[in-house]
């Protein structure tokens, strides 16, 4: 179906629908409820008919975004799940990430098909570990963060304790758009600064269902909360003065940050958060391309492939690559041309994907999210256009600490091992390192953390029936090399080169000492540093 000739009312209907559109991805670290907050803001939506959790989510009857049965075993995220919503006349597109940091390189992925992030702050622990990594990632991406101080129902930090680490360790500014109402662990509710109204909460059906909520004047606060009212009216002031006030410009910049309290186990301030997307965050806009320059939303269909996931219908071994709409409108039954290739694909199969459930989908605008069914041919990072060709920025590999070489338990099953390892490298569960010496039946399997390994081992037994096993090799680093770098450190003790799936030559090394003997004996050989600037071929 040709998009070449738009008609004018056309073109205004892909901006209306572009501009409707609120993309976007929850950063936090492991535990601090990003899975808990995803379900609630599906639930005030109305999209589920009530959350799953009571008291965390080790005790969920089902989790809407965690399906992968090794997520609810442990209760955590693995795997990206991407749901769509309406609310208030505005199209939700909400990717979940995987919150453990051995994950980090599927996080990356996610945020690079969004427009603004939401960063969920655990109120006891403040910013930690891996919260911070995923804030240097979406600074380097120019996202616009909104901040989500999460659990005031639980005892916490000091919430100007909470404003000055932000402050200190991020360099955003503070804007608050609500501020509670009561210290950490008696959460009364919070006071909406942009309504000038105090929203007071209250339980309901131990927090399953959205919480009861009244609102009241700053007047009548202050009778009814007496010094918490006052406290919180006079703790977000001083923030206000210290930093500034509400302003949009700021937030799209990157240089200020809303604030927002919730306890998302509760559905307490929530809605707030949806509210706060809905009028804030960046629509669906015109994306650079490789060479810089903006697809204009109009332009004929262009997406980019961020996430490729197999086995989420065992009974149809299906294989769904996750693209994300840039411009003009998706029509499934559409040919479309892959860049990398230059061949055609048919998007017969496309559906949105919400957890387990599915449905076709026959349109999608940019900012959505589309999952291509039996896509087998697409990798992550790909591009598709119609007619007018164009090629999105390569998504980067992240530098590998972890290796182990994988071997079939049962050599007479190894066509399907070898499909599996084919099939998990295809996906960006695992790098997959090659060389002549060690041959196919012996790949070395490269991950950013060690839990990549156990989802490898749990995919390969049940979703490939080819057991394996793994044995550890002392690698801990890793640069970018060349081909000339083979021969050269052939016999090296605690180095070697393998290749990876893309292309690039990887130097592995025991430690940085190893490392810094062979720049110093081999100081013509190339060895690059792998990071998030150093995009794959």
């Amino acid at each position: 179906m040709s998009q070449e000739v738009l008609s004018p009312a056309r073109v205004q209907e892909i901006h209306h629908e572009a501009s409707r559109r609120r993309t976007f991805a929850v950063i936090s670290h492991p535990d601090a409820g990003k899975s808990t907050l995803t379900e609630a803001l599906a639930l005030h939506a109305k999209v589920i008919g009530t959350a799953g959790a009571s008291s965390g989510k080790a005790n969920r009857k089902e989790t809407v975004s965690d399906w992968m049965q090794m997520e609810k075993d442990r209760g955590i995220s693995i795997s990206s799940a991407a749901l769509q919503f309406s609310y208030r006349d505005t199209v939700i597109n909400l990717l979940d990430t995987p919150g453990h940091a051995d994950f980090s390189e599927d996080t990356y992925r996610v945020l690079a098909a969004v427009d603004c992030a939401v960063m969920l702050v655990d109120a006891a622990k403040g910013l930690e570990t891996q919260t911070m990594k995923l804030f240097e990632v979406c600074k380097q991406r120019n996202l616009p963060i909104i901040t989500v101080i999460n659990k005031w129902d639980r005892p916490g930090l000091d919430a100007l304790a909470l404003m000055d680490e932000i402050t200190e360790r991020t360099g955003l500014q503070p804007m608050p758009l609500t501020w509670a109402v009561g210290i950490s662990g008696d959460f009364r509710g919070v006071w909406d600064l942009r309504n000038d109204r105090f929203a007071r909460f209250a339980r309901n059906n131990a927090g399953a269902n959205i919480a009861i909520t009244e609102y009241f004047t700053p007047e009548e606060a202050a009778e009814t909360q007496g010094d918490n009212w006052s406290d919180a009216v006079d703790e977000a002031g001083l923030v206000i003065e210290s930093n500034l006030e509400f302003n949009v410009e700021s937030f799209h910049a990157g240089t200020a940050t809303p604030i927002l309290f919730s306890s998302a186990a509760l559905n307490f301030g929530v809605k707030e958060i949806l509210d706060a997307l809905v009028d804030f965050a960046p629509p669906a806009a015109p994306r650079p391309d490789v060479d810089g320059e903006p697809r204009s939303v109009d332009a004929p269909f262009a997406g980019f492939v961020f996430k490729v996931q197999a086995g989420m219908n065992k009974a149809h071994r299906d294989h769904v690559a996750f693209i994300r709409v840039c411009s003009g409108v998706f029509e499934r039954g559409m040919v479309v041309t892959q860049t990398r290739t230059g061949k055609s694909f048919a998007t017969k199969y496309a559906q949105q994907v919400f957890g387990r459930e599915r449905e076709v989908i026959d349109e999608a605008y940019p900012g959505d999210v589309v999952g291509l069914v039996n896509a087998s041919s697409l990798r992550v990072g790909d591009s598709l256009f119609l007619e007018e060709p164009v090629e999105f920025p390569a998504i980067p590999l992240f530098a590998p600490e972890h290796f182990q070489v994988a071997r079939s338990q049962d050599p007479s099953r190894f066509k399907q091992f070898r499909r599996g390892i084919e099939q998990l490298e295809h996906e960006g569960v695992i790098q997959v390192l090659r060389s002549d010496v060690r041959g196919d039946q012996a790949p070395v399997l490269a991950a950013v953390g060690p839990m990549q390994f156990e989802v490898v081992e749990d995919r390969m037994a049940h979703d490939f029936n080819a057991p394996m096993r793994l044995e550890r090799l002392p690698y801990s680093m890793a640069r970018i090399s060349t081909a000339e770098a083979m021969p050269a450190l052939a016999n090296v003790p605690g180095a070697e080169v393998l290749l990876r799936s893309d292309g690039e030559y990887l130097a592995l090394f025991n430690d940085v000492w190893a490392l810094r003997r062979i720049e110093k004996n081999h100081p013509k050989l190339t060895l690059v540093p792998i990071g998030t600037h150093n995009p794959a071929k």
